[in-house]
């Protein structure tokens, strides 16, 4: 099944980070899409989805729980593509 996520960023290193492991977890398979927080229409799809921290992953149009703490949770991305 492919997935589409989608990928909110401030454009920071920890964003960075996960922008560089949420693609190599999805590969080829999925479709990942980066948004910019800095466009105020993101920022107003952000709110759209709850989201109150970055970066912030959405699968399939539901905002995944892998974003605690600092940086992400590899493991809640896997269970989520699954």
């Amino acid at each position: 099944m492919r997935h589409k996520i989608e990928i909110f960023s401030a454009g920071c290193q920890t964003c960075k980070d996960t922008i560089e492991t949420v693609k190599e977890l999805a590969g080829e398979e999925h479709e990942v899409h980066i948004h910019d927080m800095h466009q105020q229409e993101v920022a107003r799809r952000a709110s759209e989805h709850g989201i109150r921290s970055l970066p912030a992953v959405v699968i399939d149009g539901k905002l995944a729980g892998c974003c605690v703490g600092r940086g992400i949770e590899e493991q809640a991305i896997l269970h989520a593509l699954r």
